[in-house]
């Protein structure tokens, strides 16, 4: 099939990548002339593991082109995706014009009968926006609206595309069901179901998803600190909730809090939504200000531990990006905790493993950046576990010991034995354990 991906951010890179190579002819487009540039030179914009080799294989066979001509590649299409940005607005809502403004081209450049699919986090209502604004501009009704929304998380996108748990699909037409049905039956052929539901359903599917996994979160950071005040251990108490199979033991580990480019977006947006049709949704209201209040702990705990007087010490800080495997710096929780152990006259000394660069846009020179984990360490007083990347969960702890000045470790994410460290004369600070 001929598929146009307008905007080449995270989710159209993987969604455009891995079409191509089912044989699909591929093009993605993007007005960002810099952007294009680069992926027409090799160079892949998001760390994302497996993608930058599947994008030059498909590159290679002809099946994948990138270009800023984004009327001729609608044209050229028989299914155009919209994948830009919907970020969050001053009112918690998603901002909706990068979208509007792809349906109003699709609309200039409508030659045939078009199957737009809305990619995008867009809220309840957005295909009727899209709908719309391409019937206004281009004053034809040849065309279908489908909401397609994405369940990807980053680190593992390309496998979650290739092998999804399901896909939905919102639709209102039977030509349009059966062309996205042909669509995507390479990724269904062992089973796994393409859930056919109204266009609105489809659009409330992707917050409310979202919105669980978030709540799973903050709920088990709560139990977390509760078991910090009661002496009780997370970990026992997630192994008993996560065997029963009414809970399951997905999202059950506490931490420092989420963050990316999902849940914090769409918590919110789901939120607004509520308070627009009159149901506030007060659940999702403690979510966030759990979460928000979990961003800060690990900077509490290092308070508390110093007596309040962090001026002049030395933090080592093990990962950056707000997950594994993957470069986003976007609501991570360790921006939080620098900013708040600066703000105490501390200094910090960063690792991670491919974040770095995209940290030094955000925070400059205010902290200090090591290669590898155990330069970090170097002159250190203490150090503070933020993202647990594989090379992170065994590291050399005598080697540590040796090197950190007070011998203080803050695992904010459960990763390490608190009585093997204490056996090795660290103090440690856990989240519940």
């Amino acid at each position: 099939m001929r598929i146009a991906v307008i905007g080449t951010g995270y989710v159209g890179l993987v969604v455009g990548t891995c079409f191509a190579d089912t044989g699909n002819d591929v093009i993605c487009a993007d007005v960002d002339q810099a952007k294009i540039d680069g992926l027409n030179q090799g160079r892949v914009p998001i760390y994302e593991p497996g993608l930058t080799t599947m994008i030059g294989h498909n590159v290679e066979e002809g099946r994948l082109r990138f270009t800023t001509d984004v009327g001729p590649a609608i044209r050229d299409s028989e299914i155009v995706f919209i994948a830009v940005g919907t970020p969050e607005g001053e009112d918690g809502s998603a901002d909706l014009q990068y979208v509007l403004s792809v349906a109003k081209t699709i609309g200039e450049n409508l030659n045939g009968y078009k199957i737009v699919v809305d990619k995008s986090t867009v809220p309840v209502g957005t295909a009727e926006k899209v709908a719309e604004a391409i019937r206004e501009t281009s004053g034809s009704d040849d065309f279908s609206v489908v909401s397609n929304p994405e369940f990807l998380k980053e680190g593992a996108a390309i496998s979650d595309f290739l092998k999804p748990d399901r896909v939905v699909i919102g639709v209102d037409d039977e030509q349009a069901r059966q062309a996205m049905e042909r669509l995507y039956a390479p990724f269904t052929r062992t089973g796994k179901p393409i859930l056919f539901m109204s266009v609105r359903s489809a659009e409330l599917t992707k917050y409310a998803a979202n919105a669980m996994l978030a709540t799973r979160i903050s709920f088990m950071n709560e139990i977390a600190r509760l078991c910090n005040s009661l002496g009780a251990n997370v970990n026992d108490i997630r192994r008993g909730m996560g065997t029963d199979s009414r809970i399951g033991s997905s999202f059950l580990f506490p931490g420092c809090g989420y963050g990316g480019s999902c849940f914090p977006k769409d918590v919110k947006a789901l939120m607004r939504t509520g308070e627009e049709a009159g149901e506030p949704l007060r659940i999702l209201t403690a979510v966030e200000e759990v979460n928000a209040g979990q961003k800060r702990l690990m900077a509490e705990m290092a308070l508390a531990h110093y007596d309040g007087n962090l001026k002049d010490k030395v933090f080592a800080l093990w990962g950056l990006a707000f997950k594994p495997k993957t470069d986003d710096m976007r609501e991570a929780p360790s921006l939080t905790i620098i900013e708040a152990l600066l703000e105490q006259g501390a200094r910090v000394q960063v690792n991670d493993p491919v974040a770095m660069p995209a940290t030094k846009r955000i925070l400059g020179d205010r902290v200090a950046y090591f290669d590898k984990p155990m330069q970090a360490v170097d002159g250190a007083d203490a150090l503070i576990l933020v993202t647990e990347w594989n090379e992170y969960r065994q590291p050399d702890f005598p080697t540590i010991a040796a090197k950190l000045g007070d011998r203080v470790i803050f695992d904010g994410r459960n990763i390490w034995d608190r009585k093997t460290l204490e056996g090795m004369g660290f103090t440690y600070y856990g989240i519940g354990v």
